[in-house]
């Protein structure tokens, strides 16, 4: 039997119920929530300081009209981060590896951020489409070039965050086949790529964090430029 490494990012199921689902759901399920105590736990302090801290960074270069959007951008942000998180444990499924859900994101924020912009300031948002002092001979091209790039962003925000995430979790299951592979053979070598499997798990919890924190910052950009 051939082993198929992208079998991992195949949605699974259960009586034709899809567990992307249950994926989707279980990060509103593990956070802590506020209590009537005068006083938090330290997990719920921890939290509160991680929230407020990522607020404050993301809202900061915006004015007035950009902090209601605050909520919402903190919420992505967590959700990311916990879902990415909890697909690197075994036996487990990561729905950001699949485009279809993270364009499902980009895609209606992005078009969001265009149509605040639309809206609001609609001269300095087409004023984007050809800068000031254009030579008359590039204004077409670069019309069409601008519209280009604004029409690639989704796209681009989708698969950024979903090929980062499906080349992490293809390495660590080529090393991890080869460390099992190895082990029986030639021991020295599986000890090594051991190590090397283990440094490569740091190195994706960071890239899962960083990922959605990219995620949400490229999003605030975009909405910083229409507002």
């Amino acid at each position: 039997m051939i082993l198929n490494f992208f079998d991992q990012f195949l949605s699974p199921s259960i009586l034709g119920i899809p567990l992307i689902i249950l994926a989707i759901a279980l990060p509103s399920l593990i956070f802590p929530t506020p209590t009537n105590r005068w006083l938090n736990n330290r997990l719920m302090t921890l939290q509160s300081w991680f929230i407020n801290r990522f607020t404050y960074q993301l809202i900061q270069p915006m004015n007035f009209t950009g902090h209601k959007w605050a909520m919402l951008f903190t919420t992505l942000m967590l959700f990311l981060i916990t879902i990415n998180l909890l697909g690197l444990l075994p036996y487990t499924f990561t729905p950001t590896t699949q485009l279809s859900l993270n364009m499902a994101f980009a895609l209606p924020l992005w078009f969001t951020t265009v149509l605040v912009g639309m809206l609001n300031q609609p001269t300095m948002a087409l004023g984007h489409f050809l800068p000031e002092g254009t030579p008359t001979l590039l204004v077409p091209a670069l019309i069409i070039i601008e519209t280009i790039s604004l029409f690639i962003r989704p796209l681009a925000l989708g698969v950024r965050l979903t090929a980062n995430l499906t080349a992490g979790h293809l390495l660590m299951q080529l090393i991890a086949t080869a460390t099992f592979m190895l082990i029986t053979i030639m021991p020295a070598v599986a000890l090594l790529t051991s190590i090397i499997l283990f440094l490569l798990t740091i190195l994706e919890v960071a890239v899962a964090m960083i990922q959605a924190y990219v995620f949400v910052l490229l999003l605030s950009l975009y909405l910083q430029e229409n507002i």
